[in-house]
């Protein structure tokens, strides 16, 4: 019997992805295949070999063995009393000093966190014990009891030999944060600790979560920035062992720099609205995590989970997985000298992967290779005259642009071409531009770069980007006359004006608009619209204006929790005479995602060894089990290729232009 099969037969939510193989082989030699029992590292005696035991030998084998605590001083099923009633500590550590104080407390029973942390509390409290740790197997916190109703989150546990003061106020450097990342040691998304902050503080605050967890993403950002420009600075978003007032005036000061550094996301004098307790409970969980990495998921996910949240989703616009955003860029292949658009930008993933795509071929060009800390280094001039002059991005959602904006501001080292612009209601953009307000954020993307995109000086109608990647809203019709009269799609056969049209059909006319001849469109659209006989003047449509390159389904899973909508990415290119010459007759490239990448709850799938461990690309990031394009494993291995590989074939033999 191995603990694979154990695992398998019995339903559980523990698992095993913290521990090494090597690990797991160590304790699995201790089953009795005769009895079906587990020999305890502490008791020495026979226990049944149930996955919460499993877990419980793994992780008392890392106490032994790694922070070296001696076996005299753990007990298991430790009895702790709570007035008349009695339960059992998982796991219990004495102080060395005071063999009957309980040190450390370990819960392993609740596989939930929340659930987990509540008990684990209990225990702590019960006891008096500073520090608990509370893991499933594949996730793991740790904290300090600083009093009954604070529990902080700590990067580690001290080893036998440390004090719990040697691991709290060390100061850290960036190479600190990159050698103890909680989002790589402990096997969580900076999702997960925002549901854990929302659980612990936010939900009671009284503040605006969005707004105050932006204040301090967009702090640590330029936390790390800094210091990853100078190895040697101190990180200043960092409990030293401040009073919580001396804290939350430190991190003020440093949002504040934040604010000067990259202007227009948040006005002038913001302040920091949470109070200073609940401030430092906030800094105890994000101070542990590094933001900045190869591609800016991480801060990407938890941006893509605060704006549905307050209000994207409400809309009908849900952001595209990075993955299919990859896909789309490597499929339309930018260049350094190419102006590129996303006119329903969301937190700008289409113009940020686009950026780090034409970055990494400049970095390629002068020998340089891409690093986990690629997107925080500084850049060569190229690299940040590309963002500054070449890509564009507009939103009608204000809390997405200041999102968007943020990271195309650390793009771009401080400059943006980010707007907050109704894409679809073009005719009224002059009313922003004489906006005083509008103005001040906006008129460094507005002047002198999307102004001289126009095609005609006197409309905001047509422009001439080579390249437009969108993802537009599904949901909802528009129904304003005055805006469906400016377009063709909106027009019934004998010319009149429909009384509502799908906010999507009026975005592919509109995108159509922003390319010039020879340019190309990615746009992800319902999967009605390639099929359904109602919309076949749609597709009518897009085949006269151009060559439509490719059709890919994505999996129904694809913007799961969301939205269960099927959908296709369509890639065109309108014609031109030398670009794209007009044809009648061509091949198009169709594929369909076969693996889901997400489940049904839609969380994301990773792909695992043999052994069922995770999986970490070059750069220490989780790698989403999709067929979309091949990822980087190591400098040797690769995961197989998919569709995006497959187009690059198809059109190096149509011999299209931009292969």
């Amino acid at each position: 019997m191995t603990i694979n099969d154990i695992f398998k037969n019995q339903d559980t939510k523990h698992t095993l992805t913290l521990f090494s193989g090597e690990q797991i082989d160590f304790i699995e030699k201790r089953i009795n295949q005769e009895s079906g029992k587990i020999k305890c590292l502490i008791r020495d005696k026979e226990v049944p070999a149930k996955p919460e035991e499993i877990v419980r030998q793994l992780y008392i084998n890392l106490l032994l063995n790694e922070y070296k605590y001696p076996k005299e001083l753990m007990k298991v099923e430790h009895e702790v009393r709570f007035g008349r009633e009695t339960k059992r500590a998982d796991i219990v550590i004495f102080d060395k000093n005071d063999a009957t104080a309980s040190y450390i407390i370990v819960e392993l029973k609740k596989p939930k966190l929340k659930d987990g942390k509540e008990q684990l509390k209990s225990y702590c409290n019960a006891t008096g014990a500073p520090i608990g740790i509370w893991t499933n197997g594949g996730s793991i916190s740790f904290y300090h009891r600083k009093d009954p109703n604070y529990f902080e989150d700590i990067p580690d546990i001290p080893k036998a030999t440390e004090k719990l003061s040697d691991i709290i106020s060390e100061r850290w450097t960036i190479n600190d944060l990159i050698e103890k990342d909680k989002l790589i040691n402990e096997k969580k998304s900076l999702k997960d600790l925002i549901l854990e902050m929302e659980d612990e503080v936010l939900a009671n605050a009284g503040v605006d979560v969005f707004e105050e967890l932006f204040k301090l993403i967009f702090a640590k950002l330029y936390d790390e920035m800094e210091s990853g420009r100078n190895a040697n600075r101190n990180l200043v978003f960092r409990n030293y062992g401040e009073t919580e007032i001396e804290l939350k005036t430190k991190i003020q000061s440093l949002f504040n720099d934040a604010c000067k550094k990259w202007n227009g996301v948040f006005a002038n004098n913001t302040q920091i609205g949470l109070t200073p307790s609940h401030l430092a409970i906030c800094i105890a969980s994000l101070e542990g995590v590094k933001l900045f990495n190869s591609n800016l998921e991480v801060v990407d996910e938890a941006f893509e989970y605060l704006i549905n949240k307050s209000s994207k989703g409400e809309k009908g616009q849900y952001f595209t997985p990075r993955y299919v955003i990859d896909m789309c860029v490597r499929m339309l292949n930018p260049k350094e000298n190419e102006k590129m658009i996303d006119t329903a930008a969301g937190s700008c993933g289409f113009p940020v992967h686009t950026i780090f795509y034409v970055w990494e071929q400049i970095l390629k060009a002068k020998g340089v290779n891409k690093s986990h800390l690629f997107t925080l280094e500084q850049k060569p001039a190229e690299c940040t005259d590309y963002v500054n002059n070449n890509v564009f991005a507009i939103d009608f959602d204000e809390k997405a642009v200041r999102v968007a904006r943020t990271l195309n501001l650390i793009a771009g080292d401080g400059q943006t071409n980010v707007l907050h612009l109704n894409t679809l209601d073009y005719e009224r953009w002059n009313q922003n531009i004489e906006d005083q307000a509008w103005l001040r954020t906006y008129s460094q993307g507005w002047f002198n770069k999307l102004e001289n995109m126009k095609r005609d000086s006197n409309s905001n109608r047509e422009f001439n980007f080579n390249i437009l990647m969108a993802n537009p809203p599904f949901a909802g019709d528009i129904k304003e006359s005055r805006m469906l009269a400016k377009y063709e799609l909106s027009k019934k056969p004998d010319g009149r004006i429909q009384n509502k049209v799908g906010r999507d059909i009026l975005f592919i006319e509109r995108n159509l608009d922003f390319l010039k001849p020879g340019g190309r469109m990615a746009i992800v659209l319902p999967q009605g619209r390639f099929n359904n006989s109602s919309d076949k003047y749609i597709r009518e449509f897009i085949a006269e204006r151009c060559r439509i390159l490719a059709v890919v389904g994505l999996h129904g899973n694809v913007f799961k929790p969301h939205t269960g909508t099927k959908t296709s990415v369509l890639f065109v290119q309108k014609w031109d005479e030398t670009l794209c010459p007009k044809k009648e007759d061509y091949p198009i490239f169709f594929a369909t995602m076969q693996e889901p990448s997400k489940d049904n709850s839609g969380d994301k799938i990773y792909r695992t060894n043999k052994d069922g461990e995770l999986l970490l690309d070059m750069h220490g990031h989780l790698i989403v089990k999709h067929d979309l394009f091949s990822q980087q494993i190591s400098e040797t291995e690769s995961t197989p290729e998919g569709i995006a590989e497959a187009f690059a074939e198809f059109a190096k033999k149509e011999e299209l232009s931009f292969f």
